[in-house]
């Protein structure tokens, strides 16, 4: 596969090694963040895959052991991480490495923050609210490096972790500066295997975070600017890389916009996250392709408060039209990559919407919306969305 990819080490926020084929660096990433026997996380289609026996064949040549931990469901949840655990202990293992898409990566920073904890501390008393992350032994989360297969979450760049409450159904958000991985390799080789409607899925994940932080009302230019540029990339690479897998350079500028939409995303998300979260962990949808089908609608009820902002992107974007024309542009990009029309269309059936809008309300996301997010309009916002 030819392709102009350049080989750049960046450091923003974290340490990250970009460049295609630059897995197989992994080794020598481990000796140099002092991790001398990995647990090595995925997810169970991944395990099976070429690129992970690739990736761990390259710790095993090092002398760094096979040791892979892969029971990871869609939406992980505290149980998977009680046995991620288990085994993490069993093993003696001093690191993890996170390799997969937005589930693997979640889970296996979950396990590197809670394997050594004091057994009174719960992972839900670290949820991302005011100072909890505090309540951790800071001097006891294991070293992580991140290597994402997808283009899509960023949590290769981030300092939380979505878990699943599996009694609950609701979707937490754990935080701890320390989740930032201390090394993340982005390999755009490793994600031309994807299915279509993973790179289409993760792809939208990715232009859902850089649109959300473009319009919450938070001041912060740095994310501004990053989630505008991710907008860019995403419009211009998304459909490349659906109808060509192995366009290396677009799978490049995807794997940037999914980074940046995790960098912006500090400013702030809102309403299409916080239907997502609920909606994902109640039916088990596909976060990223649940963010863009409720997209559209969610651009619709916020449009007074950021149809000028929008318009500032669509010119900078070379939309035409506007907030109509940037409206459009979504709904054409979803129609390219197959995106079910409404939630209705993606599995949501008889759906308890006063429930479903509680859950919302109670999502941190929600506060990052432009317009305040109330019991009428939300339940509206999920009905427009049926």
């Amino acid at each position: 596969m030819t392709h102009n990819v350049p080989n750049r080490n960046f450091s923003y926020p974290t340490a990250i090694k970009f460049g295609v084929g630059r897995v197989r660096e992994l080794a020598e990433h481990c000796a140099s963040v002092g991790i001398k026997k990995p647990l090595f996380v995925t997810d169970k289609a991944l395990a099976a895959l070429p690129i992970t026996a690739e990736a761990v064949g390259v710790l095993k040549a090092a002398g760094l052991g096979t040791a892979v931990f892969s029971e990871v469901d869609p939406n992980p949840n505290e149980a998977n991480m009680s046995e991620g655990i288990a085994v993490y202990l069993a093993g003696g293992h001093d690191g993890v490495i996170c390799f997969g898409g937005g589930s693997a990566l979640d889970l296996g920073k979950m396990i590197a923050l809670m394997a050594h904890q004091r057994k009174d501390l719960s992972v839900w008393d670290l949820e991302d609210i005011d100072d909890w992350y505090t309540r951790a032994d800071a001097a006891k989360i294991a070293p992580i490096i991140a290597v994402p297969t997808t283009a899509g979450t960023g949590s290769e760049v981030g300092r939380a972790g979505v878990l699943t409450n599996s009694a609950t159904h609701k979707k937490k958000i754990i935080f701890h500066p320390k989740l930032m991985p201390v090394v993340t390799i982005c390999d755009p080789a490793l994600t031309v295997g994807m299915p279509k409607f993973i790179t289409a899925g993760t792809g939208m994940d990715a232009l859902a975070h850089c649109l959300e932080a473009y319009c919450s009302p938070f001041y912060h230019p740095m994310s501004q600017g990053i989630a505008l540029e991710g907008m860019r990339l995403v419009f211009e690479n998304l459909a490349r890389v659906y109808a060509a897998p192995d366009d290396l350079d677009a799978r490049a500028h995807m794997m940037s916009a999914a980074a940046m939409g995790a960098v912006a995303f500090q400013k702030g998300l809102g309403a299409i996250h916080s239907l997502s979260h609920p909606i994902g962990a109640v039916y088990g949808t596909h976060h990223g392709t649940t963010n863009a089908v409720v997209m559209p609608w969610v651009l619709d009820m916020n449009r007074p408060a950021i149809e000028e902002r929008i318009e500032k992107a669509a010119a900078y974007l070379g939309i035409a039209g506007g907030f109509d024309g940037f409206r459009a542009k979504v709904m054409e990009l979803r129609a390219v990559l197959n995106i079910p029309a409404n939630l209705t269309a993606l599995g949501v059936t008889n759906p308890d919407l006063d429930t479903l809008a509680d859950m919302a309300l109670e999502d941190p996301s929600c506060g990052g919306n432009p317009v305040e997010m109330t019991k009428k309009n939300t339940r509206a916002l999920f009905e427009a969305c049926l």
